[in-house]
């Protein structure tokens, strides 16, 4: 048995100005593509071959260049032309919620440009984000898709591989199966769709039920995108029957769980404590104990902001007799931290600190020691061995006892591992801030108290303030149904 593998991995939030190229991906081949999606282990116990295609992870940003498109999905397609007369199965790490300049979505393309190679019935299993978009044909073009149950996903590698076996038992019975798919006229953002809360709580045991059913091959709820604009905006539902005479009942049970998730649309809710930023910074400063995370939520990194906004940063920088130990991780200004690469840990600079883009990443002026120098390293699925994202140096402001992780890139810090990859103690400090809406599960257990806090940004938590067009309407919450 022969299987093609591959993964394209773009969150794209078209709310930030940036445009994601190329560089912006960490790109692999051959056997590093194969190591780098970490599913080996099954495929090896099933005596199954794989056939790598390209890895493609370009986390978040913004909308994906034509030409960086182009480059990735015609290197997986000539994959595909290649081993054509061999292949027995093709499975797919795609994000969901990608998008291409000029095009839509480059996972919907992706699929429906292998479907003109390989034909209506080759079995194609995809394994999924949760909060990506969908469609009818998408859906329908796969014989199994299913996306992670947990948010932040702590299952996603546990996830590639249920999609990986299904797809390899689906191989030797060849059942003529498809996904059925629900689309919902509810739109949510991550940080209202939480797994260790209720409404998804609930909805993830009834899934586990739906599962437990010879009948059931998958089932998944997908809460979607908002962060670009696209008439596949809003909550699906997918069901995979087990075999071909189980699809009417996977049509069925699509329809129950598409209505208990509905049902419980009043449930969802902010995970947490959450405060405007006043409050929130006032209840840290105030909190006796350490350390208390501070999660940024309008300037969220996860989920494709830019991590230029140094509104918080000036809050505490007006704060009058400031005690306590306060560690920014991270602001992304490639400027100043080439202004500042040039130095060595213990020299003093004038910075100013910020892209002046818009008001949100207004620029300050500081006097600064530099502390420490490291690269930002990955988290969860991403923290491949080897594998860098980007550089901070962190400097200490003169006279105060803030420090700042400057970064080149937006990328996330979400795990301790990656203070001390950076060069800093995560217990020097009393109140940390990351750019995250919901907080991560290694900070959220480290932390004796965390908040978020509501900052505008390209991540705005408040659906009912976001702008759309292009939507199906109506769309709850945006439109009382």
């Amino acid at each position: 048995m022969k299987i093609l593998v591959g993964e394209f991995v773009s969150e794209t939030n078209e709310n930030i100005p940036q445009r994601c190229r190329i560089n912006n991906y960490v790109i692999a081949f051959d056997d590093q593509c194969i190591q780098n999606l970490n599913i080996s282990e099954v495929y090896e116990s099933e005596n199954a071959e794989m056939i790598p295609t390209i890895y493609a992870n370009g986390a978040s940003g913004g909308l994906i260049t034509p030409e960086t498109f182009a480059y990735i999905e015609t290197s997986l397609l000539n994959e595909v032309k290649k081993h054509l007369n061999e292949i027995d199965g093709i499975f797919l790490m795609l994000h969901g919620a990608s998008k291409v300049e000029g095009l839509g979505s480059g996972d919907h393309h992706i699929i429906q440009e292998v479907r003109k190679l390989v034909g209506p019935y080759l079995p194609i299993a995809v394994a999924c984000d949760p909060h990506g978009n969908l469609t009818q044909e998408y859906v329908e073009s796969l014989q199994i898709i299913r996306s992670y149950r947990q948010s932040p996903h702590t299952d996603a590698n546990e996830t590639l591989r249920i999609v990986s076996k299904m797809l390899i038992d689906l191989v030797r019975s060849r059942q003529n199966i498809h996904a059925v798919y629900r689309k919902l006229p509810l739109i949510l953002g991550g940080e209202q769709s939480v797994s260790t809360d209720e409404p998804v709580l609930s909805i993830n045991r009834y899934m586990d039920k739906l599962e437990q059913d010879p009948r059931i091959l998958s089932a998944s709820w997908h809460v979607g995108y908002l962060r670009h604009d696209c008439p596949e905006a809003g909550c699906g539902i997918v069901v995979v029957p087990a075999s071909e005479a189980d699809q009417d009942y996977a049509e069925t049970m699509a329809d129950q769980l598409a209505d208990y998730v509905w049902q419980r649309r009043h449930e969802f809710h902010y995970t947490g404590l959450t405060a405007e930023p006043e409050e929130a910074l006032e209840m840290a400063l105030n909190y006796d104990g350490k350390p208390v995370v501070i999660t940024d939520s309008g300037d969220n990194t996860t989920s494709g902001a830019t991590g230029w906004n140094t509104f918080v940063l000036r809050q505490v920088l007006a704060e009058k007799n400031l005690k306590k130990q306060v560690l920014f991780a991270t602001i992304c200004d490639p400027k100043t931290f080439n202004q500042l690469q040039k130095l060595s840990v213990g020299d003093s600079a004038a910075i100013r600190l910020g892209m002046d883009y818009d008001e949100l990443s207004k620029a300050v002026d500081l006097e600064v020691v530099v502390k420490a120098k490291g690269p930002i390293t990955g988290f969860m699925m991403h923290n491949i061995p080897g594998t860098v994202y980007g550089e901070t140096i962190s400097v200490t402001v003169k006279n105060s006892p803030i420090t700042i992780m400057i970064a080149t890139t937006s990328y996330a810090i979400c795990e301790i591992h990656q203070f001390a990859d950076a060069g800093l103690n995560f217990d020097d400090y009393d109140v940390i801030i990351v750019k995250q809406g919901y907080i991560f599960p290694e900070l959220k257990a480290a932390a004796k108290f965390y908040v978020m806090s509501l900052t505008d940004g390209a991540t705005l938590q408040d659906t009912r303030r976001l702008t759309y067009k292009q939507i199906m309407r109506p769309m709850y919450p945006i439109d009382e149904i």
